[in-house]
């Protein structure tokens, strides 16, 4: 009995000692990036748990499985059976009642942090966001002179409402940062609340695999003060009709995620550069040849698939001049007059 007690004390030692070591390792390999919201000050103790539990099972495993191997090892000259033990009543109750504890406190703790994290805030602030391959668009009911940005941009202590849709397959949003995620889907409205706390820019990453560019469906998350935000707001805030062709052109480029597949760089990505391709011959998949003009952009985005460049896929969707029309008579309502497509053209030009 002294022996049994003997080693369970110095296995006990040892568990403390390789559960503290094992909860430093994880926490720098898998370091946490700042917490800068408020639902990730609320979600991150959940992680500290799950780390110190990981710490704790693993050390508790390896402990008893590598003293057992080294102190309990059978001599050279032992030839006699080892002890038959039939099973220990107490103890299998307790590592049954003990983990189910555990896990119906954890389920309490999460449910808890979940109703916290969702809970509307009724100053909220509420942002419309579209995800759609490879790109991401932000527009702010509250101004709605301001239009659609490419970035999104927030105002730090205040809570926002991302009221989230995608236009084509099922996107995710995520910024590590926040600790929160939440999928977007077509034709349906789901929604993501944030209340950002340390100012300064993030990443806002897809993470749900959505095709071709995915890994580069990024774009940036600006936490500013609530004087920087309402200057942004002042000094975005331009009327369509106050911009000539081309700045509308790199306007729509922006809103429908054009620049998601095109880059203006030079830059190779899911369709051509538009860099210096205005007036330029291109090669077929077809093996001919056509000149970059308005009469070729023009047919390329009302029927992407028919003259495809060699070398890229057909992916780009089918329903541009759907849209472009439905936005033209929305802006005609409001006596502007605009061509999506000539604006679009009137940019590419530029970019020689």
């Amino acid at each position: 009995m002294k022996n049994n007690r003997k080693h369970l004390a110095i296995v006990a030692v040892l568990v403390a000692i390789g559960t503290v070591i094992t909860y430093y390792l994880l926490n720098a390999v898998y370091q946490l990036p700042v917490a800068a919201s408020q639902e990730a000050v609320q979600i991150e103790p959940l992680f500290d748990f799950h780390f110190m539990a990981i710490s704790f099972l693993f050390a508790l495993i390896m402990v008893f499985l590598l003293y057992s191997v080294f102190v309990f090892k059978r001599q050279p000259d032992d030839e006699d059976d080892a002890p038959h033990v039939h099973g220990h009543a107490v103890l299998e109750i307790v590592w049954t009642v003990l983990p189910l504890i555990v896990v119906i406190a954890l389920g309490i703790w999460g449910t808890i942090v979940l109703a916290d994290v969702t809970e509307a805030n009724q100053d909220e602030m509420p942002v419309k966001v579209i995800g759609r391959q490879w790109s991401w668009a932000f527009s702010y009911p509250e101004y709605p002179d301001l239009g659609t940005t490419s970035d999104l941009v927030l105002p730090v202590g205040r809570q926002v409402r991302l009221e989230m849709q995608s236009d084509d397959v099922i996107h995710s949003f995520w910024v590590p940062e926040f600790r929160v995620k939440q999928d977007l889907l077509p034709d349906t409205e789901t929604i993501l609340r944030i209340e950002p706390i340390i100012e300064g820019d993030y990443k806002v990453r897809c993470a749900e695999i959505c095709g071709f560019d995915h890994a580069n469906m990024l774009s940036t998350v600006s936490i500013v003060s609530q004087a920087e935000f309402d200057q942004w707001i002042a000094d975005q805030t331009v009327s369509v009709a106050d911009l000539s062709p081309e700045e509308r052109g790199e306007k729509w480029a922006t809103e429908y995620g054009c620049v998601a597949c095109h880059s203006t760089d030079g830059t190779d990505m899911a369709g051509p550069t538009w860099l210096g391709i205005f007036g330029s011959e291109e090669t077929l998949q077809d093996g001919e040849t056509v000149t970059v003009d308005e009469l070729y952009i023009t047919e390329s985005i009302i029927d992407p698939g028919a003259q495809l460049v060699e070398g890229y896929q057909d992916i780009m969707s089918k329903d541009f001049e759907e849209r472009f029309l439905a936005k033209q008579a929305e802006l005609a309502e409001m006596g502007i007059e605009v061509e999506i497509i000539e604006d679009l053209i009137a940019h590419i030009r530029t970019l020689q």
